[in-house]
């Protein structure tokens, strides 16, 4: 049956789908036209920045009003330097800086970043509460485990990107920082009481939207006193009782990827699941990376079917598409043009460099990247985002190692009289990992270098301890300035 001409436009008004390929397909362009809300940029649409703007301005030239998104948080999670890594440091190091007028400028200028290139809505920050030292999702993408040190951030992030027109999308609510699975797998259940979760998990939504953050985006995850069986996304109960009712949020709710195993199974599929997260007060829907033009037609006659079927009423959506205008409005109207602050990742980074024990003495050590599994990275921060210290330390041997497979005997052999600086992330996560650094403390000067989430554990007999509280690209640039390691000639970024 044929869907009615204004359904199909209003359904389309809601959605933010993903397209594959560095130039737009036809398909994409037509839905632009045809009146779908924005699309969702990802690393496998970018070269560099010249054809990112060539394609940006591809899509904007169908319609001058749309959104275009991006996950560009700075740190581990970057899309606009995928390649290279970020020249940013992350939440985690800027938290442990605890300087919030320099969050306020790294946001700026990631903002300034994001404007140069086409982009009006940013899906960061992150302002989850990282109270799990095992979560596989999180971790350095937050500002820390301290509520009113994130609940400060997170505001200061906000007042950055949006300063220069962007729109910021604080995540994921009702607060993911408390759980050890990752939703992209599995749906991840928070079992804390609603005391709790106001006191640490909902403080730096609170302050992100007292800031006047334009959106948030939801959590897929479970919490059980407040959403009972259904992850928080399919919640009226989290979106609209206390996102909306509670908290007072009037902005627009964008879901995060409704592709993920936590939404899509639960809902029977992507499509189906946009449609009752529609229903459950959610106004921007991300299907996610994997989709074409099947895929948006689906949830078109989904979102219909919930309309013509009256569970899904047409005020509510009438209401997602207006929320969604009044965004693109804000953007339209609100955009800066200045200048790019280059450089500043750098020496912010340095501020977030904690080194535990004594680097002297180091002179020409080997460094060995511990490597996890493909199947072991964060999903979030992607495959492929090139991390350590190899950029940045030309004339130094380097090795990489993964951690089931490493030997101290084998490391000892390549390291013969020279000091050790064993570089990871998440190293109290790999098992192994901490016996090898130990063996290797008995007989060799060790350094570890821990670029991911600091959790309590440290190594014995290792001769210093250095936490960089993120692995982009400046926070390996900052760690091999700690060490003595960057080339002479010049720090070049």
């Amino acid at each position: 049956m044929a869907i009615d001409p204004g359904l199909r436009r209003l359904a389309l008004s809601t959605l933010l789908p993903a397209f594959r390929g560095h130039e737009a397909p036809g398909w994409i362009t037509d839905l632009i036209d045809e009146g779908v809300a924005g699309c969702i940029i990802f690393g496998y649409n970018i070269v560099d920045r010249g054809q990112l703007t060539a394609l940006t301005g591809q899509l904007r030239e169908v319609r001058s009003d749309l959104l275009l998104s991006i996950d560009e948080e700075g740190g581990d999670v970057t899309r606009l330097a995928h390649a290279a890594g970020s020249p940013y440091p992350g939440n985690a190091a800027l938290g442990a800086i605890d300087d919030v007028e320099l969050t306020e400028r790294i946001y700026r200028a990631i903002g300034r970043d994001l404007l140069a290139t086409g982009f009006n809505v940013n899906l960061a920050p992150t302002v989850d509460v990282n109270t799990a030292d095992d979560n596989p999702v999180i971790g350095t993408r937050s500002f820390g485990s301290d509520p009113a040190r994130v609940a400060a951030q997170s505001a200061a992030a906000v007042v950055g990107l949006q300063s220069v027109g962007v729109a910021a999308c604080v995540k994921h609510f009702p607060g993911h920082g408390g759980t050890s699975t990752d939703s992209h797998l599995d749906l991840p259940t928070l079992d804390v009481g609603m005391e709790v979760l106001r006191e640490r998990d909902l403080t730096p939504f609170v302050a992100a939207i007292k800031a006047g953050t334009q959106a948030v985006m939801t959590a897929h995850i479970r919490v059980p006193v407040l959403t009972g069986d259904l992850p928080a996304t399919l919640s009226r109960a989290a979106m609209v009782d206390l996102l909306r009712r509670e908290l007072g949020f009037a902005g627009v709710v964008i879901t995060d990827a409704l592709e993920m195993r936590a939404a899509a199974e639960v809902a029977g599929g992507t499509a189906a699941a946009a449609a009752r997260a529609l229903a459950a007060g959610n106004d921007l829907l991300c299907l996610g990376s994997r989709v074409d033009a099947v895929l948006v037609e689906d949830t078109v006659a989904e979102i219909v079917a919930g309309i013509e079927a009256g569970w899904l009423p047409l005020t509510r959506v009438e209401e997602a598409a207006e929320r969604v205008a009044g965004l693109a409005a804000w953007a339209l109207a609100t955009r800066t043009e200045g200048p790019v602050e280059d450089g500043i990742g750098y020496p912010a980074a340095q501020r977030a460099i904690r080194v535990e024990g004594s680097l002297a003495g180091l002179g020409d050590p080997l460094i060995v990247q511990v490597l996890e599994s493909d199947d072991e990275i964060n999903i979030a921060v992607g495959p492929g985002v090139p991390w350590g210290l190899a950029p940045h330390v030309n004339g130094t041997e380097h090795v990489q190692v993964g951690y089931r497979t490493a030997t101290p005997e084998a490391l000892r052999a390549a390291a013969g009289t020279r000091p050790i600086v064993l570089v990871g992330r998440n190293l109290h996560r790999l098992p192994g990992t901490a016996r090898l650094i130990e063996d290797l403390a008995a007989t060799h000067p060790v350094v570890t270098v821990e670029m991911g989430w600091p959790s309590n554990w440290r190594p014995h007999g290792v001769r210093a301890f250095v936490t960089t509280y993120g692995a982009s690209r400046a926070n390996g640039w900052a760690a091999a300035s700690a060490l003595g390691l960057l080339p002479r000639a010049g720090h070049e970024h």
